[in-house]
């Protein structure tokens, strides 16, 4: 690896997270109803194509903006912990909080409001399946433009992710990697939490690292993440990374195709499992932008299969906010038992990795 290589593989921020969820329809809601975001994609897990994999974010799906999952019905719960990213944060406006925090507490979903430092607000709840998220309200200005959607209004909505919390044991091999191998740079030392960066730290590029020597690992099941996507520009840049993340004994995946990106897959000093996903295609090379999200997209090699696999995935109701200019009727969001509880059962997580 020579050092103009080295030099190259750096990432611009957060790509992507992606997680384990349970009732497909009552994660959309909660999703596009709840928080505000647009579906962008209905497809399917590629290694288990029985299986929805949906894709959330602004209205073109842009990298930084994205939230998917991997829902099971009756999956059973995980459990947060160790080697695990923790908390996903979306980033909203400053002073928006207070809308939040009403407009959840309509929903019947518990939330708190906490401040963390004197420029970062935030209010933490669980989604349906009881992922921890966090609304962060800081003010570094976001510059990226919401979706514009019908549940939640413009001036508070979601500009994407914000941050990614990974809890580990020992945060030092953690760390080495994201500054030495990903180009980010740390940000700040406070307590058990290290924060790093990528470019100049706005919302979407950041991550902060807990040490939890003695913390229980974590399971990856229903309300866990199943990993974190950085960005790269493209393919060439992404096998440059890989060649520099295997030089340095990593046990990295070949390229895989996503369809939307390419991705490659390995996991980190402190266990969590770390994808880097190119920022092209994109998700309008199969329907148009104004359709995002509306009809099963499917990779050629799995056409010849549809049929089966219409029958096998649950039919989803697409709520109207997905839809551009669609209106809204709040008293229908989400029910609160949909949004407080879970029922714990036995269930499959696959073990694939995007997948």
């Amino acid at each position: 690896m020579n050092a103009g290589s080295a030099q190259t593989a750096q990432t611009s921020g957060l790509h992507h997270v992606t997680a384990i969820g349970g009732a497909p329809q009552r994660n959309v809601d909660f999703y596009i109803r709840g928080l505000g975001l647009r579906l962008v994609k209905k497809t399917v897990n590629f290694d288990d194509p029985g299986t929805f994999h949906l894709y959330y974010g602004d209205e073109a799906g842009a990298p930084g903006s994205l939230m998917t999952f991997f829902p099971w019905t009756g999956i059973r719960p995980g459990r947060v912990g160790t080697g695990q990213s923790t908390t996903t944060a979306f980033s909203v406006p400053a002073g928006s909080l207070g809308w939040w925090s009403d407009h959840f507490a309509a929903l019947g979903a518990a939330s708190e409001i906490t401040t963390r430092s004197s420029d970062e607000e935030r209010l933490s709840l669980r989604d349906p399946d009881g992922l921890q998220l966090d609304l962060v309200a800081s003010s570094t200005e976001d510059p990226r433009d919401p979706w514009d959607s019908a549940s939640v209004p413009a001036q508070y909505a979601v500009r994407g992710q914000h941050s990614s919390v990974l809890t580990v044991r020992e945060p030092n091999g953690t760390v080495r990697l994201l500054t030495e191998d990903l180009g980010m740079h740390v940000v700040s030392e406070i307590g058990d939490r290290i924060r790093v960066a990528a470019g100049d730290g706005r919302p979407g590029n950041i991550v902060d690292i807990i040490a939890d020597p003695t913390g229980e690992e974590g399971l990856t099941a229903g309300g866990s993440v199943h990993h974190i996507a950085f960005r790269v520009p493209d393919g060439e840049t992404q096998l440059i990374w890989r060649e520099q993340l295997v030089d340095r004994g990593y046990d990295v995946t070949a390229v895989l195709d996503r369809q939307y990106f390419t991705s490659i897959y390995f996991r980190e000093p402190g266990g969590v499992l770390f994808e880097i996903a190119t920022d092209t295609p994109g998700f309008n090379i199969d329907e148009p932008l104004l359709e995002l999200g509306r009809s099963l997209k499917l990779p050629p090699w799995l056409e010849p299969s549809r049929e089966q696999i219409e029958h096998a995935v649950a039919p989803l109701a697409l709520p109207e906010e997905n839809n551009p200019g669609a209106a809204s009727d709040v008293s229908s969001y989400v029910s609160s038992d949909a949004v407080s509880s879970v029922a714990p059962s036995s269930g499959s997580t696959s073990g694939s990795l995007d997948r």
